[in-house]
Formats: C-alpha cells, structure tokens, sequence
C-alpha cells in the first residue's frame, strides 16, 4: 500500500498541473469504489476551481470553495494527468477534467484503481471528514497548514517527547505503537520498519518500556527517513508510481524491511524475520534491543 512519501510524491506531482484550474467535467465510470462514490463529487465539483491540493495523512484532498474531493490511492490506486482525449483503459475508474489553461489544452485527472481500495469521497467546507477526525499528528513539520475545514495537518506536536508520554503504560509492541494512525499518521510497515531499525530500538520491545531519549532518537529517525524517501521519489512495492510513470527509488536503499535473512548492514548478521500485528517484521537481533 503506498504510504506517506508515495502520496506525498503524488500531491507534489500533480499540484502544479491542477491547482488554478476549474473542474468542467467528472466522469464516474463505477459507482463505487472502497465505499459508494457520494454525489457530491460528480454533482458539486464541476465548475469549482481547485485552489489547493493537500495531504492529511495517506489522503489527498482537492480543495475548492464548495468543498473538498477526498481521495485515497488505497493499495493499487494511482493518478496520472493525461490528455483530454486518452482512452480509458482497465481499471480507469474516475476522470475529472479540467479547463485549458493559456496555449496548455484542456487535462483530464484520471485514477486508476485495479484492487477498488482506495476511495473518493467529499468533504463539505469548514467540516473535517469522519475519517480524519481522529487521526494522530503528521510526522514532518513542513506538512501542510491549514484547510478550509479549518484544521492544521496535526504536525505541531510529534516529537520524542509526544511519543514518551503517549506510551505510557502501553503493553504492544513498539512497532505497532508507532504505526498506530491515532498516535502519528503516515508512518506504514516500511518506514516503522526502517525507523526502528536506525534507531536502534527492537519492533518487539513493549512502547512502554522505551526510554524519553530513545524515542527521541527514533522521532528524529521517522522525519528523516520520509523525508530522505520524499526527496527519492518513494518506494517501489509491487503497483506504486508516481503521476509522471517515474518509479520511486527508495527501496533500493531500505535497510531491514524486505531483508530477512540478509547481512545486517551493520554488523553482518542474519536479520530476523516474524510478524507482528499480522505485518511482515525485520529486524537485528544485536543492534535493535
């Protein structure tokens, strides 16, 4: 399932070709997807102008006066900006289409979706989206301000000491903790993986039983990590790209998620391999403690 720098890479694709332009037509081809496709969608975003394209969470928001268009890339789902006239393909399940811009013609946004697990739904202005309501803080603190919902992207508060004192008494595995979306949002198999991993803390450790200073070490370790991913396009698992085709290149620097079974990059030993909240797990038995 991408996680946050692969919907990150996505905003950042697609901001500069739809952000300023007006919604002339949306195109439903199923009614549904994850969820039934509100009316709203094909009945209010017409004729609105797109003035910004957030990400909350693994979410991507359309914003316009009327409203906002939520969507979700779910597992397989992916959004390419194309010329008015390409033919739908397989899977091709939503276009919405855009006024021409200058000498540039008219675009058609069209998401593809072969697993139907992502969705599309609306977001009335000045209202926050039952799904994003209860969802933790972002992890960078460059993510987005706020909305018209009126709602920051929750990124005031991670930190080493937000996690310290979130952890508290809590019995699951530190792994599980961080990957809760109620304590941070974005943080998905890979990068919980990977963070754990730099920072030298064991995903099978109790969350309560992590120090104040290591899970600053391993806060630090989550910022730069996305942002590294960020900047390197995402990782490519299985169905991701990015809305030019371009594939991310992350994975090919991932140090324990994938690598069971493989040297430590630090030691040399054998990493470990288990599952943990029904997700694949890897990590160093002697330097992750």
């Amino acid at each position: 399932m991408p996680e946050l720098p692969e919907v990150e890479t996505t905003r950042r694709g697609l901001a500069p070709h739809v952000e300023g332009r007006r919604v002339t037509a949306v195109t439903l081809r199923r009614p549904d997807l994850r969820w039934p496709i509100p009316p709203e969608v094909a009945g209010l975003l017409p004729g609105q102008r797109i003035t910004a394209v957030r990400r909350r969470a693994k979410y991507l928001l359309f914003d316009t006066d009327a409203g906002s268009a939520l969507l979700h890339l779910g597992m397989s789902g992916s959004l390419r900006v194309l010329p008015s006239d390409t033919p739908p393909r397989a899977h091709d399940h939503v276009d919405i289409a855009f006024d021409a811009a200058g000498r540039r013609p008219g675009r058609i946004l069209r998401f593809n979706d072969p697993r139907r697990f992502g969705c599309l739904l609306w977001q009335p202005r000045g209202e926050v989206h039952p799904l994003l309501r209860d969802l933790g803080p972002e992890p960078l603190p460059d993510a987005d301000g706020p909305g018209p919902d009126g709602a920051t992207s929750g990124r005031a508060m991670f930190n080493g000491d937000y996690l310290f004192a979130l952890s508290r008494g809590r019995k699951a595995p530190v792994k599980t903790f961080l990957m809760d979306q109620r304590v941070v949002v974005g943080v998905g198999n890979i990068y919980a993986a990977e963070a754990l991993f730099a920072a030298g803390i064991s995903p099978l450790r109790a969350a309560g039983r992590v120090s104040r200073e290591r899970y600053r070490l391993l806060a630090g370790a989550v910022q730069r990590i996305l942002a590294h991913a960020i900047a390197r396009g995402g990782t490519t698992l299985r169905d991701f790209i990015a809305p030019d085709g371009a594939p991310g290149y992350f994975e090919q620097e991932l140090s324990a998620y994938g690598r069971g079974g493989a040297p430590c990059p630090n030691c040399g030993r054998p990493l470990k391999q288990a599952a943990i909240g029904q997700r694949a797990t890897v990590w160093c038995g002697h330097c992750q403690r």
